[in-house]
């Protein structure tokens, strides 16, 4: 999956690089790319799969706790 996030981070900075340069804040860039995202997946997912796992990673966004699947 290296090579794959490789790819998505040129194209990403690439897009963000020109979003600064058109002055576009990027809570609106990033705001469009999720609604892209979203896109993508639900061509082959079905929507309460796209929804566990955005729910899955807003559970994992707080930097101080512990990962969901990590046992104490």
């Amino acid at each position: 999956m290296d090579t794959e996030r490789a790819l998505v981070r040129k194209h990403f900075t690439a897009l963000i690089a020109e979003a600064e340069a058109a002055k576009t804040p990027g809570d609106v860039i990033g705001r469009l790319a999720l609604e892209e995202v979203l896109a993508l997946w639900l061509r082959t997912r079905d929507w309460r799969d796209v929804a566990s796992e955005l729910e899955f990673r807003a559970r994992s966004l707080d930097p101080d706790a512990d990962f969901e699947f990590m046992r104490p």
